[in-house]
């Protein structure tokens, strides 16, 4: 059982409280975040902006919960990730979280299919085929007729489709985008964001990391984040 009392009514996919992160640099600590306090909606679409070095690719690792905080609380549906053993916040991550990744960060040597049944080889939500299920996703990104295609063998937009569909593999709560159109064409990253458009449309839970103020026009919200303070643009 890996749910924590924590004041959470429910509401919110996600809640940062007085979040700071630092690392280790020889002798000395450097700060990344810095009391960083943020709450996402369930079914809202949030992009994060700031320049390089604003500390927003930490921001993701933290609420992706592939690092911990150095202090304050990263709560996920409702579980504090502190309060979590190393099995119970893989799972977590496995089964609330879908991650997409500007470098698509497909197997070479999968074909699409298994690409997107991946991680259901790990975890699996119970009830899920995951072959089946990921039929069903690449059809729902227009790739039914690239199920046995390797990823070299595709373009760089089909390789994102594929990437978000195996986001959505387990039915995650929270869909985590970083950069999700950057090494696209822009005719291309409009597809994919008009994906993702659908997506929260149909009620998913959307950060998005990006540099483009054109594709921050698509969230809900955006947030700015500077030398690791969420503040004013």
């Amino acid at each position: 059982m890996i749910d924590v009392q924590n004041g959470n009514d429910g509401e919110f996919v996600i809640k940062l409280v007085n979040l700071c992160k630092s690392y280790h640099v020889g002798d000395m600590e450097v700060p990344i975040l810095k009391n960083v306090d943020l709450s996402v909606k369930k079914g809202e679409f949030v992009a994060i902006m700031g320049p390089s070095g604003s500390g927003k690719s930490t921001l993701m690792n933290m609420i992706g919960c592939l690092d911990r905080p150095t202090c304050g609380q990263v709560v996920i549906m409702g579980m504090d990730i502190n309060q979590l053993n190393g099995p119970e916040l893989a799972k977590l991550r496995g089964f609330e979280i879908g991650f997409v990744f500007q470098n698509f960060n497909l197997v070479p040597r999968l074909t699409a299919l298994q690409n997107v049944a991946l991680p259901t080889y790990a975890n699996v939500k119970p009830g899920v085929n995951g072959t089946k299920r990921a039929k069903e996703l690449l059809e729902m990104v227009g790739l039914s007729d690239r199920l046995n295609y390797k990823p070299s063998e595709l373009s760089g937009g089909q390789q994102q489709r594929i990437a978000i569909a195996r986001s959505l593999i387990n039915d995650p709560s929270l869909i985590l985008a970083d950069e999700p159109t950057g090494n696209l064409d822009s005719k291309t990253g409009d597809e994919i964001m008009n994906i993702f458009t659908d997506l929260h449309k149909k009620g998913s839970s959307i950060i998005m990391i990006t540099h483009d103020p054109d594709l921050a026009k698509y969230a809900d919200r955006v947030v700015y984040l500077k030398d690791g303070v969420i503040g004013a643009k």
